[in-house]
């Protein structure tokens, strides 16, 4: 996609967005929604990019109404940019202070409940900085607001990012392709004596001769493992070298047109004498690849994430492996990570997320695995999309341990 092209994406996703937003202020009986930002380049509002996909300086304010109107205020060198997008129902610029335009504003709108970007369990509806809130209350009281008016956009959030549009789906589906061709070429470089870094580096070369960045921080994305010794979790390739008999693994996703993939892939390399792989890791596998498969079948619009994890954790444990010490799935969108709804177990760690319904246009990664003593980890993933009655595949899924022959 060109850049022209992709901008041009982005400002259809942006007015898809303000649509959504609109429909859901409704539906959670909110009367507005409001983004204040400034400086942006410095501190970044993760919702901003919802509605508007490009930086801005000055103080900056983006109502939108559950009417379905939305108004723009922002400094004055940047009132054109946001004029030419054509998505907001008033753009205003202001020179000097942005105050009396956004305390004139929020007394037209009447607007009773007005969600704010604050969240103690989403870090995607956390963008509002404590010096930004205590302007942003400073002005409300002007305007006759009282801070209790003022209410968390955790849920309206949640949803907006989560239900994924058609274009936003779209783009999706191009990374999670991209990341296929990617890995099944990986897979070729896989042999007896190659490093887990070497391996990593091929990515990496790939991605740059592609012009495509990687879906998380490039130190650790991918990660590979290959063997016993090599330790799972979000560390950086290492100078393991791979060996007959290790399991190889790979995470990795890839951020291409401002959306991610987040997909994990297993191979087995056959020791002498071996034309499949030990009783052992085969035994791990299936367990592994049906428990992914179970939880996938309780995904569907209305559970929250707890009850999905639940069932892919049960379902682990009762085939005699361990639990997982993470949750089942998260949401992939802009970033690997995307916020709302967490398909996890009822942790402190993961606040209310895994209390939050699953909706129809989520896009989750889906994953879990267990220890091979002896020859390493088993771990897939794969991304998936809830539909109105459920769930399907967005990746095409790993069915098989993937063979390196010595």
């Amino acid at each position: 996609m060109s850049a022209s092209a992709s901008s041009d994406a982005a400002v259809l996703i942006a007015r898809e967005k303000l649509a959504q937003a609109g429909q859901l202020l409704q539906r959670l009986d909110l009367d507005a929604w409001l983004v204040f930002v400034r400086e942006t380049s410095l501190s970044k509002d993760p919702a901003l990019e919802l509605i508007y996909p490009y930086e801005l300086t000055w103080h900056s304010a983006f109502l939108v109404q559950r009417d379905g109107a939305s108004h723009a205020l922002v400094g004055r060198h940047d009132a054109n940019n946001v004029e030419r997008l054509n998505t907001f129902t008033t753009v205003s610029g202001y020179d000097q202070s942005i105050r009396p335009m956004l305390v004139e504003l929020l007394r037209r709108s009447g607007a009773q409940r007005i969600a704010i970007n604050f969240s103690e369990s989403d870090p995607a509806a956390d963008g509002l900085t404590s010096g930004m809130r205590m302007t942003l209350e400073a002005i409300g009281a002007e305007a006759g607001l009282q801070p209790a008016q003022l209410v968390s956009a955790e849920s309206l959030i949640s949803s907006l990012r989560g239900q994924k549009s058609a274009s936003e789906l779209q783009l999706i589906r191009q990374a999670v392709a991209t990341t296929e061709l990617l890995l099944h070429d990986f897979g070729k470089r896989i042999a007896p004596g190659v490093t887990e870094l070497q391996l990593a580096d091929y990515l990496h070369q790939r991605l740059q001769a592609d012009g495509l960045a990687t879906a998380w921080d490039r130190a650790g994305c991918p990660i590979v493992n290959t063997g016993p010794d090599s330790v799972m979790g979000h560390g950086a390739p290492s100078q393991l070298r791979v060996q007959p008999g290790h399991l190889v693994h790979v995470d990795f996703g890839v951020k291409q047109n401002g959306f991610c993939s987040d997909l994990q892939r297993m191979w087995y390399v056959l020791a002498p004498g071996e034309s499949e792989p030990p009783a052992a890791v085969q035994h791990v596998w299936k367990i592994v690849r049906g428990a992914l498969l179970v939880g996938l079948m309780a995904l569907k619009p209305g559970v929250t994430g707890w009850e999905v994890d639940s069932v892919a954790r049960e379902y682990l444990t009762r085939h005699g492996l361990p639990e997982y010490m993470h949750a089942y799935g998260h949401n992939v969108g802009r970033v690997a990570h995307d916020g709302g709804a967490t398909l996890g177990p009822r942790w402190e760690r993961y606040g209310k997320s895994p209390f939050v319904p699953v909706e129809a246009g989520n896009v989750f990664a889906i994953e879990l695995g267990a220890q091979v003593p002896g020859h390493g980890w088993i771990y897939l993933e794969e991304n998936a999309l809830v539909t109105d009655d459920g769930a399907e595949l967005v990746s095409t899924p790993q069915t098989e341990l993937y063979l390196v022959r010595a």
